[in-house]
């Protein structure tokens, strides 16, 4: 999961055109709620299936000291420990090096059974992080999953795309993600609050995961970035003419269906 300015909040830029974070306004990714949800569900029914097993939720994220929020906030909500990717050296760290650090993380914690992501984070709207995973990693992907199931090993996740109801299912290990519609994610009680306060969180620097100086260097660079620029303003009509102002724009604009003669 990722920790993200949060919507509602004034966003900006640093100097090196960077995404301003810090604690004020940070968040976890809202999508990334369902993929924790998603996972917490796959432990269920991994261990319904298998009692004798052991089985855990790691929450992973990546960024500075305080995007360990994400995964405190993850392990609010039942994830038994946290994973946090943090160094200097990849600040600014394009989709590619994310890729490739996060995957290098995930190779710490194998075996693991499924790698479950939100479709996009809110703050960048790349939706490639999951498809970068799966290539680095080299598993099969369940993509857009409006629902996910598990059963012996086999994942199952439905579908839809362009008005097609798809079923895919892969043996883990796999990467899945998940849409803001594929559950209702648990809302923390005051047990798992405070309890996800002495739950562990192992933090990895670049150097841990063995990654190289090619895997740390960003592909894209950005050279500038400035704010959108703000809406025109609403235009009221209150003094009576308003029907026929809509009728000038729609007739100016050729918006009006032609009758048939």
């Amino acid at each position: 999961m990722k920790h993200v300015p949060d919507l509602s909040s004034d966003r900006g830029f640093t100097a090196e055109h960077r995404t301003v974070r810090d604690a004020v306004d940070g968040t976890l990714n809202e999508v990334d709620e369902n993929a924790v949800e998603t996972a917490l569900q796959l432990k269920e029914a991994a261990q319904g299936a298998d009692a004798a097993g052991a089985h855990e939720v790691v929450a992973l994220t990546m960024g500075p000291s305080i995007a360990v929020d994400a995964a405190r906030r993850a392990m609010q909500m039942g994830a038994d420990r946290g994973v946090h990717v943090c160094d200097d050296a990849l600040a600014g760290a394009d989709y590619a090096v994310t890729g490739a650090a996060l995957a290098a993380a995930i190779r710490t914690e194998e075996p693991v059974d499924a790698v479950v992501t939100g479709m996009a984070a809110l703050d960048g709207l790349g939706s490639v992080v999951g498809s970068l995973l799966a290539a680095e990693l080299g598993w099969p992907q369940l993509s857009i999953a409006r629902s996910v199931s598990w059963d012996d090993g086999v994942i199952t996740a439905h579908r839809g795309v362009d008005g097609v109801s798809e079923t895919w299912r892969a043996a883990t290990p796999a990467v899945v993600s998940v849409t803001d519609v594929t559950n209702s994610p648990r809302l923390a009680r005051m047990k798992e609050i405070l309890a996800a306060k002495s739950k562990p969180v192992r933090t990895l620097s670049a150097a841990d995961l063995g990654l190289s100086t090619q895997e740390l260097t960003s592909r894209t660079v950005v050279r500038s970035a400035t704010r959108r620029p703000e809406p025109d303003p609403e235009v009221v009509f209150d003094d009576g003419t308003g029907g026929a102002k809509l009728a000038e724009y729609l007739i100016a604009h050729d918006l009006l269906a032609k009758e048939n003669s």
